[in-house]
Order: structure tokens, then C-alpha cells, then sequence
């Protein structure tokens, strides 16, 4: 039996949230491009070396701002298809967790780079963080239960 879905109001603050995001990792690279200017680290080189790094504030400053940047970089994918799943259901809820998030990374890319790394973690981005939980169970819930539904009726 095809499952059938019709669109659920709110999908346009999942749109919202989503190019938010977008907005997040452009903010990242310009912060990231900022600071190899000031550290001199040239293309293609991804990050400062270690002596770079011990040499100058900036390197290290670039290091971090490079690593926030490649951090949202590598769990964008999964927050992005656990929004769209969670969406098909419970699309103001998808659009409020992946808008916290982005606002928890931009607390993360700014705590980064001030060149100490233990900065990176706030208050707010924990509980962003939490939330990012938050979409993995509920995107498991959806799936789940249209896999159940698909099986059993």
C-alpha cells in the first residue's frame, strides 16, 4: 500500500530554518577567511602547522576559526535530513530546533575563535546541541512509524 502525505502547515519555517543555515556556513567562511588573512596562511594550506600555530596568535586564532567551520561542516548532512524528516510530521518543531542550532553555532564559531578552544562551549550551545538530539529521535519516531504503517495497513 503507497503511503501518502500531504504537506503539513508550517513547511515554510522549515524553509526559514534551512536558510538560516545556509546564512550559518557562509558567516563561518567569512570568519575563516578573515582570520588566514591575518594569520598569512595561503591557499591552499588548511590549516596553520604547528610552529605557524606557537609562532603567532593569529594562526592559532585561523586554526579555530578553520575547525568551527569544518566542525558544522561535517553534522550539517545529518541535522539537515533529520529537519526534513521530522518535518513531514512536526514541521514547527523541525524549524524551531535547526533555528536554535544555528543560533547555538554561531555562539560556537564566536567562542572559537577568540583562540581558546574551551570557549567554544556556552550554555546555549549545549542546549542547541541537545536539541540536535532532539531531531535524531524524532526523525527516528516518523520513521519509524511510517515503516510501521507502510507494513501494517
Amino acid at each position: 500500500m503507497p503511503i501518502t502525505y500531504t504537506v503539513p502547515d508550517g513547511l515554510p519555517w522549515v524553509g526559514g530554518a534551512l536558510v538560516s543555515s545556509a546564512w550559518l556556513l557562509l558567516f563561518q567562511s567569512l570568519v575563516v577567511s578573515k582570520h588566514r588573512g591575518r594569520a598569512g596562511i595561503k591557499y591552499p594550506q588548511a590549516y596553520a602547522d604547528k610552529e605557524e600555530q606557537e609562532k603567532s596568535p593569529a594562526a592559532l586564532k585561523f586554526n579555530c576559526a578553520q575547525r568551527a567551520h569544518m566542525n558544522t561542516l561535517e553534522i550539517i548532512p545529518s541535522v539537515w535530513a533529520t529537519t526534513l524528516i521530522t518535518a513531514t510530521k512536526y514541521p514547527h518543531v523541525a524549524a524551531s530546533v535547526l533555528g536554535f542550532w544555528v543560533v547555538g553555532r554561531i555562539f560556537y564559531t564566536r567562542g572559537y575563535v577568540t583562540g581558546d578552544p574551551k570557549k567554544r562551549v556556552s550554555i546555549i550551545y549545549r542546549l542547541s546541541s541537545l536539541g540536535i538530539l532532539g531531531l535524531l529521535l524524532s526523525s527516528t519516531f516518523v520513521t519509524g512509524q511510517a515503516i510501521y504503517h507502510s507494513l501494517y495497513l
